[in-house]
């Protein structure tokens, strides 16, 4: 039987990977002895490894398909071929940035001030292809993790570092000078496995799948009676991704009114539709939006 080996990656992308396939329609079951988790499908067979190695296990086609950072896959200089964009991330929902900080008290104010200085960072190929390119000679030294740490305790002079809401940076004093790149969250296909017919329809499907759930995210659908009589005021209160649906009731000179809209706007709807007329208001959450 045939099978597509699906990567997921470990660490920080791990539960919100899992829980987006989930929210697709696969139920992905870790074990703690085991790299290779369980999923209820048997056209895939899952295997979990780190972002930061993802784009090369992908490439090599020891995986067909994974999910990792645009960062990694420029890091590792890794020829794959991207599917789509899946922006998400346990904090923010939104593209994650590499900044070059160093200490707020400092002279540095411009990446050229840090001419034969040292820079700590885990992105050091990228990072060192950055400078070289500014013909700016800077020491590159990997860091292992702490990365912020390495500037206040003096074993680095600045540091390239990834960052979603720039707290974890300003609470270590550090001060952001520069940014070198923006990176999301992508799914990347092996480029021979891409052209096999049925592995690229079994990836295009997840795909579709996915990002129907990162669409439906922040959405809600809203659902309401009205009478005939009141239901112009009622349609002229509601946003939509198109036009609402209206249906008619039973016997009735009423109608059902149905919408999708964002989970923002719903707490002050829905007292303005119940003063235009609608009654019986539901509002149920999304799993997909195609």
């Amino acid at each position: 039987m045939r099978k597509l080996k699906l990567g997921v990656p470990k660490g920080s992308l791990e539960k919100a990977t899992i829980e987006l396939f989930e929210k697709s329609g696969w139920q992905i079951k870790l074990s703690n002895r085991s790299y290779f988790p369980e999923i209820d499908d048997p056209d895939l067979a899952c295997s979990i490894c780190r972002a930061q190695e993802m784009s090369r296990y992908v490439e090599k086609g020891v995986l067909d398909v994974g999910i990792t950072g645009k960062d990694w896959i420029l890091e590792n200089e890794s020829d794959v071929h991207v599917v789509a964009d899946l922006v998400y991330s346990k904090v923010s929902r939104r593209p994650t940035r590499w900044v070059l900080a160093v200490p707020g008290d400092s002279d540095y104010k411009r990446i050229e001030d840090l001419e034969g200085k040292k820079i700590a960072t885990e992105l050091v190929s990228f990072t060192r292809k950055f400078f070289a390119e500014r013909n700016i000679k800077v020491d590159i030294e990997f860091s292992w993790g702490a990365t912020e740490a390495k500037v206040v305790s003096g074993l680095a002079d600045a540091i390239v570092e990834v960052t979603e809401t720039e707290s974890t940076i300003r609470a270590h004093g550090l001060t952001i000078i520069h940014e070198l790149m923006t990176s999301n969250t992508q799914l990347i296909a092996n480029k021979t496995s891409w052209q096999d017919p049925w592995k690229r329809e079994k990836i295009e499907n997840i795909a579709l799948l996915l990002q129907g759930a990162l669409r439906a995210d922040k959405l809600v659908g809203l659902k309401l009676n009205v009478s005939h009589e009141r239901l112009d005021d009622v349609i002229r209160l509601l946003p939509s991704l198109n036009a609402p649906t209206i249906a008619h009731l039973y016997q009735k000179n009423w109608y059902s009114v149905e919408t999708v809209i964002s989970e923002h706007e719903v707490r002050d709807l829905i007292p303005r539709l119940l003063k235009a007329g609608g009654e019986g208001i539901i509002e149920y959450a999304l799993n997909k939006v195609i």
